[in-house]
């Protein structure tokens, strides 16, 4: 055996030892393993979700921490989206006096507005507010080889498209009727307490129509701060929380005709290529009257119209005759931030960078994070007759990273692995058809819980893997040659 040859085959049983004991350890326990504990599980109750109740938080304060006399915890949430919603509603049922702030109560974030199942039913949303539900996809790889997606699907199982401004303003609504006050404002700054349990001021301009665009400038005093103002973050800039890399998503809403509309129904699209992504993909998720057509980028943020003109093109025969009926951009986090939590201040959603790789997913995570921070204030205040500190709020942080932080690592590795080069988007897609993946991923994305999977199909998984990277490395050196 030459020299080159022994080193191949060193390589390629290194590869073989490091993705077996990866997906072994890690990947098939956390991302491909993210499963309902047993198929025997009660079936997912989508036409009547049950409807959540409240229950009294267990007493754990922090002993340093006092009993308030005559009124009780007061607590600041910045932003109105589905983290400051979810927040602003449990602090409030929780017995916590919650001002919610947000300045675009038509908020249409740029969002592909894709939900899990769970999070029907979890955070009880009623089904009129879900725009599609989404039974089939397509993965489109770079050489427009499609994929069709979601074989694994039971008949009650669906991806949610939901409209952002539906979904946020039905949360801050939510929040409102449990007691919460919402505020139509812009939350400008805060001045630190200079003393242990002093209050922070919040620095806002609140817009009523009464003195036009300009706004009234106000302050609040209040023990505890949740920003969830999204990537721009002003109360992370506020804590000297830390920059993170963001890509910068555009998006395109687009009417087409009825036809055409009937074509995605059910039906979302993913392509994948260095066209329209160098480091994402492109989409095509259907809303109510519309299609959203979009794309991302990290790397190459000055180029992504030209990234957003290559998915048009690509999905051009199913959306033309279309008109563009809204255009819409915004920087999503692509890592979480450095610090999340100073003192009585705590970041959720964007704002803390809860973002998945690969696929862009947020929405979830942002309402989850949410609701997981105001449940750790409301226990420690003794639904909010007791001051909060610190090591109350870092509760919060503590069962977030248990439950998700192997998530996010995971997906960052498959995001490195699989979005490197056309030739592994290639082999990405290709891994798309087997069912075992797709029953693992749709697993994983549906309901959001831990399993492990099959040894023998994480066996064949892994063996795929290596197969479809190595004729990526071959397609990609013969390509290489063709160019040079």
């Amino acid at each position: 055996m030459s020299s080159e040859s022994a080193l191949s085959a060193h390589l390629l049983s290194s590869l073989f030892l490091s993705v077996l004991e990866t997906m072994a350890s890690v990947v098939l326990k956390t991302f491909a393993g993210l499963r309902r504990s047993s198929d025997n599980s009660h079936q997912f109750p989508v036409q009547k979700p049950a409807k959540v109740h409240f229950r009294k938080a267990r007493i754990v304060a922090s002993r340093t921490c006092p009993k308030l006399s005559n009124r009780n915890l007061r607590v600041a949430v910045i932003g109105g989206g589905p983290a400051g919603g979810s927040a602003a509603e449990t602090l409030a049922k929780g017995g916590v006096e919650t001002i919610l702030i947000e300045r675009k109560l038509d908020n249409c974030k740029p969002c592909g507005g894709a939900i899990p199942l769970c999070m029907v039913g979890e955070f009880n949303l009623p089904l009129d507010i879900i725009d599609r539900k989404v039974t089939k996809m397509k993965m489109i790889s770079p050489s427009n080889v499609a994929v069709d997606i979601g074989r694994t699907l039971k008949p009650y199982e669906y991806i949610g498209m939901v409209r952002r401004e539906i979904l946020d303003a039905y949360l801050r609504d939510r929040a409102a009727e449990n007691g919460a006050k919402v505020i139509n404002g812009l939350f400008m700054k805060m001045d630190m307490p200079k003393v242990q349990n002093a209050p922070y001021v919040l620095h806002y301009t609140e817009y009523t129509g009464t003195k036009g665009g300009v706004g009234e400038k106000k302050t609040v005093e209040v023990d505890a701060v949740i920003g969830a103002d999204g990537a721009n973050s002003k109360v992370a800039k506020s804590i000297n929380a830390g920059d993170y890399e963001y890509a910068i998503a555009f998006q395109e809403r687009i009417k087409i005709p009825d036809e055409k509309m009937a074509y995605y129904e059910n039906l979302a699209e993913m392509y994948v290529g260095d066209d329209v992504s160098p480091d994402f993909y492109g989409w095509v998720f259907p809303k109510c009257d519309h299609v959203a057509v979009g794309t991302g980028t990290v790397t190459h943020k000055g180029d992504i119209k030209k990234f957003q003109l290559a998915t048009l093109n690509r999905a051009k025969d199913k959306i033309l005759g279309g008109q563009i009926i809204r255009v819409e951009a915004h920087p999503i986090p692509e890592h979480p931030r450095p610090r999340r939590l100073s003192g009585r201040v705590a970041l959720v959603g964007d704002a803390a960078g809860y973002v998945t790789k690969c696929s862009g997913e947020g929405i979830y995570f942002a309402a989850k994070s949410g609701r997981m921070c105001a449940e750790a204030i409301v226990e420690g205040s003794e639904n909010g007759k007791r001051m909060v500190d610190e090591s109350d709020l870092r509760k919060y942080l503590k069962k977030w990273d248990k439950t998700y932080w192997p998530t996010y690592k995971v997906l960052d590795v498959l995001q490195k692995v699989f979005y490197r080069s056309n030739p592994a988007k290639e082999a990405f897609v290709e891994m798309c058809a087997d069912e075992y993946v797709q029953k693992m991923t749709f697993d994983s994305y549906l309901y959001k819980t831990v399993t492990p999977g099959n040894p023998l199909d994480d066996l064949k998984l892994a063996f795929n893997t290596i197969g479809s990277l190595v004729r990526a490395n071959a397609l990609r050196r013969e390509m290489e040659k063709l160019s040079s």
